[in-house]
């Protein structure tokens, strides 16, 4: 529980119930808790409503049992030295199911995601089977669609930052996992700017390899091509036009990345302090008390089990089809 109670601190806004002077000795983004490797120990997520439905919904919890906020709750950083920093994990590698955290929900649990009342999922566009990457978000980050980013001249998307993880390994829905940052990719998307950050799970067993977006290229050469081809035509299988980049599809490096999630993270802090409008963004927490949003263990509980979930025993997933592009 002392683990915890430090990690906490790591937000950079003090935890319910703390004396300031104790958030005071650790600086934002400082190291605290127990080391990488026991990052999964720290969270757990409960199902509620049946997968492939529209009222599934995976809902987190700390490690003494509280439901949390993952969009909020859980810190930005894992070490401030080493610059590794926590991913939830919304959609693992080779599935299709867009799932994302619900940031218009309470507790922002992870749905999957419809449009025009269907549930929708990737293509299969050859030679790739669904997403070719871990995918999911940084935490305490927020791509405010009110503010102009400087290098895209486009506002942000308003959602946490997205991240690629390349690891070897298949992770699962809901994993909490420590990453190296290696780059960044600045797709834009119907105006908006939407960062894809490249990183790698610090446990994979070559992540000693890698520490910056050259290091892709040489010990994982044709993967940054590959998800340069991926985000520029996942969506015609629609019927939409290839999506556009800023840099012309250049992918910046580690410094860059780092810069960019110090200002979304900034522009989170703002969010929970009710310093901009979040629009329809939900920042119940329980773990941020300054925040006008917070609310207790007790109300948190009460959220959940007041969603209530229809007898819909879902459908099956998405039948798989491969779509092939010609030129």
């Amino acid at each position: 529980m002392r683990a915890l109670l430090q990690l906490l601190r790591t937000s950079g806004i003090r935890r319910a119930g703390a004396p300031a002077v104790a958030a005071a000795r650790l600086p934002l983004g400082a190291s605290a808790g127990p080391g990488p490797r026991r990052a999964m120990a720290l969270y757990r997520t409960e199902e509620r409503g049946q997968p492939h439905s529209p009222d599934y919904r995976l809902f987190f919890k700390n490690v003494a049992g509280h439901y949390i906020s993952p969009f909020h709750d859980i810190p930005l950083k894992a070490d401030s030295q080493e610059n590794l920093f926590n991913m939830i994990v919304e959609v693992p590698r080779w599935t299709n199911a867009k799932m994302e955290i619900a940031t218009e929900e309470p507790l922002n649990p992870i749905k999957q995601d419809v449009k025009n009342g269907k549930l929708r999922y990737v293509a299969n566009i050859f030679p790739h089977k669904g997403y070719i990457w871990n995918y999911g978000a940084l935490p305490q980050t927020w791509e405010d669609p009110h503010r102009k980013d400087e290098s895209t001249d486009c506002c942000g998307d308003n959602d946490p930052i997205d991240v690629c993880e390349i690891g070897s390994k298949v992770l699962s829905r809901g994993e909490v996992v420590h990453v190296k940052i290696l780059g960044i990719l600045a797709l834009i998307d119907q105006g908006e700017t939407d960062w894809k950050l490249i990183a790698i799970n610090m446990n994979d067993p070559e992540a000693s390899k890698f520490h910056d977006i050259d290091d892709v290229r040489k010990y994982k050469p044709g993967y940054l091509e590959a998800t340069l081809n991926w985000f520029r035509f996942y969506k015609i299988p629609e019927g939409k036009p290839e999506n556009q980049f800023a840099f012309n599809g250049e992918f910046k490096n580690k410094a860059f990345a780092l810069e960019v999630i110090k200002s979304t993270h900034e522009c989170w802090k703002s969010l929970l302090m009710k310093k901009c409008d979040g629009g329809p963004i939900n920042c119940t927490n329980v773990q941020v008390c300054d925040s006008p949003f917070h609310c207790s263990q007790e109300e948190a509980r009460s959220l959940v089990e007041s969603v209530s979930f229809s007898l819909d025993k879902g459908s099956k997933e998405e039948d798989q089809v491969w779509h092939f592009l010609g030129k």
